[in-house]
C-alpha cells in the first residue's frame, strides 16, 4: 500500500460537516467519539488509518450518527442529488434499534441540521420532531432495516446518472476498478409501479437488494446501504459515478469500440481492496 493510500489520524473538519452541526440546542454539539485507527507500516514508518470510532455510551453514538447523517445530506446537495422532496437517507438509532432517523419532508438537503432530523418507529409514527416524513422513505427504508439487521443506514435519491442507467433494468458491467465495488454486491429491482407507498413494495425492493450493498431501481433511481451512514453515502456517490461511466462506455461502444470486461477473479480481488465496509466508511471521511 502506498503512502498516498492512507491518511493520518488527524481529524479534518469539512465545511459540510460543520454546517450540518449548527443548531440552537445541544443536539448540535460535537460527539465525543474516539477515532479508531489501524497501524500500517510504510518504509519503516507506522501510519494510522482511521476507522469507525468507538463510543462510551449509546447517546454518544446516537449523536455521531445524527451528525454524519446531516453532513451526508449536505454532501448529497452539493453533488446535485436533491430533487424537490424526493430522496432520503436513514440511519438506525443505536439505542432504539427499531427506530431510525431521516430527513423531514420539506427541508432541502443543503439546509438540514442535526436538530431537523426526524425519529420514526417501525410503524412510521414520528417519535421525535414536528414535521412529516416522506411516505416513500418509510415504505422502502423500514422494510430494508427489518430485513437486514446488519444495515444501519440506507440512501435513496434520483441522481441523474443513476436514473438514466436505471431505465435499462440491468446490472452494471465490471468495466472499471470502481465498478468492482459492486461486484456481486448489487441487485436490480425491475417491477416499477409508480411512487412507493406500501410496505409490500418495500419488501420486494429489500428482496431485490438481497445481501448486497446496492440496488438499481428500474425507471426510478439508486439505493445503497451500509453499516454506517458514511459507508452507505459513499457507495451512493460511487454508484452514481459508475452509472455515468457505464453510460459513456456504452455510447462509445456504439461507435465500434469494444469494451473490455474485468474477469471474475480480478473483479473479486479488486472488490476486497475497494468494496469492503471499512473502505466505504473511510472513503467518505474526506
Amino acid at each position: 500500500m502506498s503512502p498516498s493510500a492512507v491518511t493520518s489520524s488527524q481529524t479534518l473538519e469539512s465545511n459540510a460537516y460543520s454546517k450540518a452541526n449548527m443548531s440552537s440546542d445541544n443536539t448540535g454539539s460535537r460527539s465525543n467519539a474516539s477515532v479508531a485507527a489501524l497501524g500500517v507500516t510504510v518504509s519503516g514508518k507506522t501510519l494510522r488509518i482511521r476507522s469507525y470510532p468507538t463510543f462510551s455510551t449509546g447517546e454518544e453514538e446516537r449523536l455521531y450518527r445524527k451528525q454524519h447523517l446531516a453532513a451526508a445530506f449536505r454532501v448529497f446537495a452539493d453533488r446535485g442529488f436533491d430533487e424537490g422532496v424526493a430522496g432520503h437517507i436513514s440511519v438506525r438509532d443505536p439505542i432504539l434499534t427499531d427506530h431510525f432517523w431521516l430527513n423531514p419532508l420539506s427541508t432541502h438537503f443543503s439546509q438540514i441540521k442535526v436538530s431537523d432530523l426526524i425519529l420514526v418507529n417501525e410503524a412510521g409514527q414520528v417519535v421525535e420532531g414536528d414535521e412529516p416524513i416522506n411516505a416513500a422513505a418509510f415504505a422502502i427504508h423500514s422494510e430494508i432495516h427489518k430485513a437486514r439487521p446488519d444495515v444501519h443506514a440506507a440512501c435513496h435519491a434520483h441522481s441523474v446518472y443513476g436514473k438514466a442507467w436505471s431505465v435499462f433494468g440491468r446490472p452494471l458491467e465490471m468495466i472499471t476498478q470502481d465498478a468492482c465495488r459492486f461486484y456481486k454486491s448489487h441487485g436490480v429491482y425491475t417491477d416499477f409501479r409508480g411512487i412507493v407507498l406500501d410496505r409490500e413494495e418495500g419488501q420486494r425492493i429489500a428482496r431485490a437488494l438481497g445481501d448486497g450493498k446496492a440496488a438499481i431501481l428500474q425507471n426510478h433511481g439508486l439505493l445503497t446501504v451500509g453499516g454506517s451512514v458514511d459507508e452507505a453515502a459513499f457507495w451512493f456517490i460511487s454508484l452514481d459515478k459508475t452509472c455515468h461511466a457505464q453510460l459513456l462506455a456504452n455510447a462509445a461502444a456504439v461507435g465500434g469500440y469494444e469494451k473490455k470486461i474485468i474477469d471474475d477473479e480480478d473483479a473479486a480481488f479488486t472488490y476486497e481492496q475497494v468494496g469492503t465496509p471499512a473502505k466505504g466508511w473511510l472513503a467518505f471521511q474526506g
